[in-house]
């Protein structure tokens, strides 16, 4: 064998899938190294971004690959595996988050679906949305824009991140009809108690519309038990997809009070019959006016199936042990974080404060250690495929700045 050939035969064994024969939690236990090799950016770098932009799974990659393969090859021939394809992402997506396959609408991102609920809503003058503050602009911005309408915005003010039902019953006023919160803290990494909160919203018939981005994938969750109304994710994160599509959840009793704000061709019951036949959908789908990104669909559906093998709990219960680790080595430090780690709150997300923060991050950064500088801290966001040791490393390097 040539050297070329040699290569060409390593390259497509980093790109093959490993197979999912032995899952975390069976007997024939599977090692998160074998897991590992299937993400190429791990060659190089160590990842801990996973709450900016993840690195997409061979998996993922080589779902889309292959569509556009089939695209550039056969047009549009494969229609109808296209159409059996996003069915089968919408009931991966529906099982992930413990919804019907009717309730899942493919949206853009996480700002298009939330702005796609404020828009939709059935306001009147004098209604309120309730929202945290500060939080990341995709939950703010939609809400915002909603005060030309008449609707009165509620801010709530985080306590170092913070939101709890009492913030809320603080802040409350009759004429609150939503409440709009992340799941998770961009900035701190607190994880609200949803099922709490859910509740809190049932008994003042208030509905509950949730940004999903920053737990989504490592989180388990179920919007039935959270008694979510609405939620929206991008799948750019913690799920470990493409930019560029997410997921809508619309509950059932009240999706039909929804206007869709935009509709087109796909938003009625029978989008082929170019009879002009306007009847919208009851599904969810009517939220889905064109052409959708099946790209996008096939590689959020890769990253579905990987997630849902492994398992949502075997990853969080995975990553919270790597976060175990990287911030009991900041505490030997000396380091402070606002980062929940005992109890109900906590996530995939660990903020630490140094006193050179800028200085701390571009060192980490030239060194590979890929992570975000986030309110004047440093931001590590871990996953499954994560070590050990690189958490070690991570720390060894961190002390090196001169933090301590």
């Amino acid at each position: 064998m040539d050297h070329m050939t040699s290569q060409k035969t390593d390259r497509k064994r980093k790109l093959s899938p490993t197979p999912l024969s032995r899952l975390p939690g069976q007997d024939n236990r599977m090692h998160w190294h074998e897991l590992r090799s299937l993400f190429p950016v791990t060659e190089q770098h160590i990842f801990l971004n996973h709450a900016a932009i993840a690195p997409l799974s061979t998996k993922a990659a080589d779902a889309m690959a292959a569509h556009v393969r089939d695209v550039a090859t056969e047009a549009s021939h494969g229609y109808p595996r296209w159409l059996k394809q996003i069915n089968k992402v919408r009931k991966l997506a529906a099982t992930l988050i413990g919804a019907g396959v009717d309730d899942i609408a493919f949206v853009g991102n996480t700002s298009s679906g939330l702005a796609t609920i404020a828009e939709s809503f059935p306001w009147q003058q004098g209604d309120a949305v309730m929202f945290a503050v500060p939080d990341y602009p995709a939950n703010v911005y939609p809400w915002m824009h909603l005060k030309e309408r008449g609707v009165q915005l509620c801010p709530v003010s985080r306590q170092n991140g913070r939101i709890e039902p009492e913030q809320l019953e603080a802040a409350w006023t009759p004429n609150v009809r939503m409440l709009a919160l992340s799941s998770v803290d961009y900035a701190t990494g607190f994880a609200v108690d949803l099922p709490a909160i859910g509740r809190w919203c049932a008994q003042r018939d208030i509905r509950f519309a949730v940004d999903a981005i920053q737990s989504l994938g490592i989180m388990p969750l179920d919007v039935k038990e959270c008694g979510i109304h609405f939620l929206a994710a991008g799948a750019q994160k913690w799920l470990l997809g493409p930019m560029g599509i997410g997921l809508l959840y619309l509950e059932p009793g009240q999706r039909a009070r929804l206007r869709p704000p935009l509709v087109g061709w796909k938003s009625v019951v029978e989008p082929e019959n170019f009879q002009l036949n306007f009847e919208l959908r009851e599904d969810a789908a009517r939220f889905e006016p064109g052409t959708l990104n099946l790209p996008g669909i096939y590689g959020v559906g890769a990253a579905l199936e990987l997630l849902l093998d492994i398992g949502v709990e075997n990853i969080r219960d995975r990553v919270f042990g790597l976060i175990d680790q990287l911030a009991g080595h900041c505490t030997e430090l000396g380091l402070a974080s606002p980062t929940p780690i005992e109890g109900g709150h906590r996530s995939g997300i660990y903020s630490v404060e140094v006193p050179e923060p800028e200085r701390s991050y571009q060192t980490l950064m030239e060194a590979g250690v890929f992570h975000s500088l986030r309110d004047g801290k440093l931001r590590f966001s871990p996953h499954f495929y994560n070590t050990d040791e690189e958490i070690d490393r991570t720390v060894e390097l961190l002390a090196r700045t001169g933090v301590v």
